[in-house]
């Protein structure tokens, strides 16, 4: 197997770990609720914590990635963010637990910027839409995971278990990336140019708030974000509280729902954006902006249709849409931003994607719930998605002049 593609699944399978141990605790939110004796606003409260101190580390660890051992960082943060998972199964108070999951947030935010980085150094330009494709493939398939294991660990074991046993294999996962090979930071190529000096690179930094394309593709991702994690967060206690399914049940069939919508989507978003590319240069943001556009009516029949199992079609038809725009928007970050600061690129955007995305929104959905019930709360991932439709479209008008004028070795 080719290094780059040993090394892209290798990160496909802690990325999928990584979303196991992050979505588990929202497949056992009704057992959480009742055995703390918690609000809705509350529970919301546990998803914003994590995101809050992953946001806010990330940038760091970004910095950190553009002049360290990228590997040995990606290994501290795996360890770190599988202990606390595994904590998180003996606490015995709500603060204890916030604790807990403020600290997956450390982990897993020298991951989630530094994991992107590498693979965009290890495959040429051409070739990117479908290597982050795969590795995002990882979303869906870890989250539907995390709420099957969830849902079965709850009901056999008891939920502070479940927590336990899906920590526990970070702890391999976090040794062999850390002796991982750091891939050439300027494309492979040894020609390159040598590291440029520190003002020359604060330039390239402010560079990328100056870089419209690269903006108008955080917005998209923010309302992207937003509407996914409070969906993310709070579909399965909707599906008991509101549609009657038992608990095992709504983790069971949204898991599946995830898994097949996520992985259609983010595979035929990926391919779908490197096919169109030759043809249209803007065509990354054209198949996100189509599908964050088609899943706006498919949210609204989410709360509005009376009946279960069409229900269930539109969550599905919401996804598959949804999962379009996950390879090509993250190939965006990469195309228009030098090599020497990509890592950064990806922290800033997830400081920016998250802070105002699902670090509020799973908080914000329980709010409204204690005051107007979860279905009414449920209309804020409707307007995100036209939000996040709207700043792909404008985002067509720019791309194609941005990614061909940023200097970057490929």
């Amino acid at each position: 197997m080719r290094p780059a593609s040993r090394l892209l699944w290798l990160l496909f399978a802690v990325n999928l770990f990584n979303y196991i141990d992050r979505q588990i605790l929202f497949s056992v939110f009704p057992a959480v609720k009742t055995d703390l004796a918690l609000t809705d606003t509350q529970l919301g409260f546990l998803a914003s914590a994590f995101m809050w101190v992953y946001l806010s580390v990330a940038p760091g660890f970004g910095v950190l990635a553009d002049r360290r051992s990228r590997p040995r960082l990606m290994g501290l943060g795996v360890g770190i963010w599988s202990v606390a998972t595994a904590l998180s199964g003996t606490v015995r108070s709500y603060g204890q637990l916030l604790v807990g999951r403020a600290l997956v947030g450390i982990g897993e935010a020298s991951y989630g910027s530094v994991a992107p980085a590498m693979l965009s150094d290890a495959f040429e330009p051409a070739h990117r839409g479908r290597a982050l494709a795969i590795f995002s493939m990882a979303i869906p398939v870890g989250s539907a995971l995390g709420y099957l294991l969830g849902g079965l660990l709850e009901r056999a074991v008891g939920w502070r278990v479940a927590f336990f046993l899906v920590g526990v294999p970070g702890a391999w996962l976090a040794v062999t990336v850390g002796r991982l090979s750091d891939p050439a930071r300027r494309g492979n190529d040894p020609s390159a140019p040598a590291p440029r000096p520190a003002g020359a690179r604060l330039a390239d930094y402010l560079e990328l708030l100056t870089t419209k394309s690269y903006l108008l593709n955080c917005l998209a991702m923010t309302g992207m974000t937003f509407a996914v994690g409070g969906l993310a967060a709070w579909v399965p206690t909707y599906l008991v509280r509101v549609r009657g399914m038992e608990l095992a049940e709504a983790n069971l069939v949204f898991g599946l729902l995830t898994l097949v919508s996520g992985v259609g989507g983010t595979m035929a978003g990926g391919w779908l954006g490197d096919r169109l590319l030759t043809r249209v240069p803007s065509a990354y943001f054209l198949v996100s902006g189509a599908g964050l556009a088609l899943a706006v009516p498919c949210g609204a029949a989410v709360i509005l249709l009376g009946d279960r199992a069409w229900v269930l079609a539109a969550i599905f038809l919401a996804e598959v849409f949804i999962f379009l725009n996950t390879g090509p928007l993250n190939a965006i970050v990469a195309n228009v931003s030098r090599s020497e600061v990509r890592a950064t690129a990806y922290a800033v955007n997830i400081f920016v994607i998250h802070a105002l995305g699902d670090a509020i929104s799973p908080t914000i959905v329980g709010m409204v719930s204690d005051r107007a019930g979860l279905s009414t709360a449920f209309w804020v991932a409707p307007g995100a998605l036209a939000l996040a439709a709207l700043f792909c479209f404008w985002g067509m008008r720019t791309y194609a002049a941005d990614a061909r004028e940023t200097p970057r070795a490929e």
